[in-house]
């Protein structure tokens, strides 16, 4: 370089960087709200799903059709005129009417059946929880300005088998619950020409139900009461309402006799024969609310 040149002038820092080298270091009480303000981004996130799902998981249970106890207005009907107080779950016998959770909306608290880990089994003979409702969400029968719905009506008084032999051996019901359906016949034992031996659902099964010929009045668990059947007819065998279900034998293709569980028209939907069956899920089982269709 010669003496008269000018050396070339130094790089100016860009603004960005004059910026970084001056901004001071951040304090650790920035750092802590910095981290406060996004755990309430991610809390708020999670409030606002939670109130969306919370308004959306009721929609997809309401789908579900409940078993609602005997003598149930329509659903409508029920779930506008149930305080949801729990006296019909205080006086069944076998503790088979539950209390709905938050996941039903609506029907948060409403009294509703799974008949596969706890049926009626009609062990009060007069339908308690009937007697017990304050409200007539469930009756003994419908007022004149509540049509009944085609094939919900039973045809006759279902006559229970734990009373044959008392002066009125039928139950004051005028619908049914539901109807029970061979849901899954691949896996019904008798359909396979299979019987059974041991505890209906296991020795760990909770369920109680009332063996007439061990005791008229006292429901017990059904792991107390092992079975040995040549061939299985458990749904029919502990139905508690007389002709509800019959067995149809027929010869399989390879000659052994097997049979097919007919439900008829007197099934008022129970659960009885759902929450007996052996076989893991039911093959027999209760749609809620379903009407008969001969």
């Amino acid at each position: 370089m010669s003496e008269n040149q000018t050396p070339p002038p130094e790089p100016k820092a860009s603004p960005k960087a004059e910026t970084a080298k001056a901004a001071p270091p951040v304090s650790k009480e920035r750092k802590r709200q910095g981290r406060r303000k996004v755990l309430r981004t991610i809390l708020l996130t999670g409030g606002v799903l939670g109130a969306g799902l919370s308004g959306y998981l009721p929609l997809v249970y309401a789908r579900t059709n409940r078993l609602r106890p005997p003598g149930a207005l329509d659903e409508k009907e029920f779930l506008s005129s149930c305080i949801k107080c729990g006296q019909c779950v205080q006086v069944c016998p076998v503790n088979a009417i539950k209390l709905a959770d938050l996941v039903d909306g609506f029907g948060v608290g409403a009294p509703y059946i799974d008949a596969r880990e706890q049926a009626c089994d009609f062990s009060c003979d007069a339908v308690q929880c009937i007697l017990a409702c304050p409200t007539g969400s469930l009756t003994y029968e419908k007022p004149d300005f509540m049509p009944v719905r085609a094939g919900a009506e039973l045809s006759q008084k279902p006559t229970l088998i734990a009373k044959m032999n008392d002066p009125e051996p039928t139950l004051n019901l005028t619908e049914r619950m539901g109807v029970a359906r061979l849901t899954r016949p691949e896996s019904c034992l008798a359909m396979k020409g299979e019987g059974f031996k041991g505890q209906a659902r296991g020795p760990d099964f909770k369920g109680t139900m009332r063996y007439i010929k061990v005791d008229r009045w006292k429901p017990i668990p059904i792991a107390d009461h092992p079975y040995d059947l040549e061939l299985c007819d458990l749904c029919m065998r502990e139905c508690p309402i007389a002709g509800a279900i019959s067995l149809e034998k027929f010869t399989g293709p390879d000659g052994t006799t097997r049979a097919r569980p007919i439900v008829h028209e007197n099934c008022v939907g129970c659960g009885v024969c759902e929450m007996i069956c052996p076989t893991e899920p039911a093959s027999i089982t209760i749609i809620a609310r379903e009407v008969w269709q001969s």
